[in-house]
């Protein structure tokens, strides 16, 4: 490496925003951009992006961390990648236009299909191949909906003519100039297409979704040099070294990089994540099974379960209830009550994810009197994430057989300490914050560094340092009472869409 190769960068592609993080030798942040990009929100439970939209906001971040510290493109010494995963582009790939929007992770339109696919006995043949529960969160019924829905699309994918990706493989074929159709093990581990065993996009699953095999990506491991940029949006050739889906990423971020070490990242969604080593383990508790990572021939494997609506919650009462200006302004609000005084909200708005796993649920605040302000809804929001993060947390424990003695936990909301108290509370464990909470983007930068031999993985495991540690304060009985409510109101949301 040579000394003019100071940094990496790391393109943090997520659901509501696209941001370019530029780290140094010593794993700092030495500039951040980031820009929003629209929500789309075409029909009940639909969400989609404009796939232009979200590579011009990555483009245009990616210049913006350069320029404002002044920092030469010739000084990156790689491109890591990391993405909201799941939501699906097909593109055509002579004119590189896609098809349709992005339909998001979190859209339910294809619901009653993946209930069809239960009622005709697939569960246990996904569930063995990918280690994923049938539902319209994965790729895989996305992309067979634009197939269905989008005229002419099934002749062109069938002739060779289209090409699927998740968001990592949309930006690299930008970034190559279309030279390049790939993808990593984690963002391949989510499609409900590829067979996490044998490593192998599977025929039998393909066949079942009735989706082309040339419209797949390539999989690749997630830290090698793949590629390098076609030079026109930087200027500047630069190698892209890593890929790793977005909740995979922070995980290596954390460096929760033994077995049984776990973290949470609370952002749109709230994802937790436990590294179970080099096999598989098989949830009976309504948990997915996942490829943690791959580097070189060594795969790590992971238990996951994922809570739909987190921060977005608190984006929610901002943006569609216009309750508040900022999100911040939920933790002085949450503080300004000395208790939730019997208001629960179930932030059930695209369904329950796990432990639950009920496609039908919505959304709902009880417990509301005349009494009820802004600071119980808000209180109520921030408490309902912590809630949620338990029931994964107690459904993970039940498959790992022991109990959590420490979690780590990353993404924006961690810096609302009222729900990080909260949540060591309702948890009755220690939560440890890193002094850089940009795990995400720092575990593929961490990655792409790997590969070029900008860091040792001793170097790297130097890095992780704790900024704040938040201890259990809150009585039993007092635990005990408020998730007997949170069960209650849970229950009361469930299938309510007949």
């Amino acid at each position: 490496m040579t000394q003019t190769k100071k940094y990496i960068m790391a393109l943090d592609q997520g659901t509501t925003s696209s941001r370019a993080i530029i780290f140094d030798k010593k794993g700092q942040i030495i500039s951040v951009a980031q820009k929003e990009f629209q929500q789309h929100f075409p029909d009940h439970g639909w969400v989609e992006h404009d796939p232009h939209e979200i590579w011009t906001s990555q483009s245009s971040v990616m210049i913006e961390s350069l320029v404002n510290q002044e920092i030469a493109v010739e000084e990156i010494a790689a491109i890591g990648i990391t993405n909201q995963r799941e939501t699906t582009i097909v593109w055509d790939r002579k004119s590189g236009q896609p098809l349709y929007n992005a339909i998001v992770w979190q859209d339910r339109r294809t619901s009653s299909y993946c209930d069809q696919l239960k009622k005709q006995g697939h569960t246990e043949l996904v569930a063995s191949k990918t280690g994923l529960i049938i539902d319209s969160y994965f790729s895989a019924t996305k992309i067979r909906w634009i197939l269905e829905n989008v005229e002419g699309a099934r002749e062109k994918a069938e002739s060779g003519e289209l090409a699927f990706g998740t968001v990592d493989s949309w930006l690299i074929w930008k970034l190559t100039r279309g030279a390049e159709h790939i993808t990593d093990i984690t963002n391949a581990s989510r499609s409900m297409l590829f067979n996490i065993h044998t490593q192998e996009w599977d025929e039998e699953l393909l066949e079942l979704f009735e989706i082309p095999k040339a419209m797949l990506p390539e999989v690749k491991s997630c830290s090698e040099v793949y590629c390098e940029t076609a030079g026109d949006v930087l200027r500047s050739k630069i190698p892209i070294a890593g890929i790793a889906g977005d909740q995979q990423a922070a995980l290596f971020g954390q460096l929760c990089i033994e077995p049984g070490m776990a973290k949470t990242t609370y952002g749109t969604g709230c994802f937790l994540v436990m590294n179970t080593g080099k096999d598989p383990v098989k949830s009976q508790n309504q948990l997915l099974t996942t490829v943690a990572w791959k580097i070189g021939d060594e795969i790590n494997y992971a238990l996951e379960g994922s809570v739909f609506i987190g921060g977005a919650a608190v984006q929610w009462l901002r943006d569609g209830m216009e309750l508040f200006d900022h999100a911040k302004e939920t933790e002085k609000l949450a503080m300004s009550l000395p208790d939730n005084e019997g208001v629960y909200f179930v932030p059930a708005l695209a369904g329950l994810g796990a432990p639950h796993w009920d496609q039908n649920a919505r959304g709902a605040f009880f417990g509301i009197t005349r009494g009820t302000t802004i600071a119980h809804f808000s209180r109520a929001t921030l408490e309902a994430i912590a809630y949620q993060v338990h029931d994964v947390i107690k459904a993970m424990e039940k498959d790992a057989g022991e109990k959590t003695k420490e979690l780590r936990v990353d993404g924006g909301a961690t810096a609302n300490n009222f729900l990080m108290q909260f949540q060591a509370d309702m948890l009755d464990c220690e939560i440890k914050r890193p002094q850089i909470i940009e795990t995400t983007a720092i575990g593929a930068a961490f990655l792409a560094g790997l590969a070029i031999g900008f860091w040792t993985k001793e170097e790297i495991h130097a890095l992780w340092n704790s900024d704040k540690s938040f201890k259990p304060k809150m009585e039993d009985a007092k635990r005990e009472n408020l998730l007997h409510f949170w069960k209650k109101a849970v229950e009361r949301s469930k299938n309510w869409v007949e």
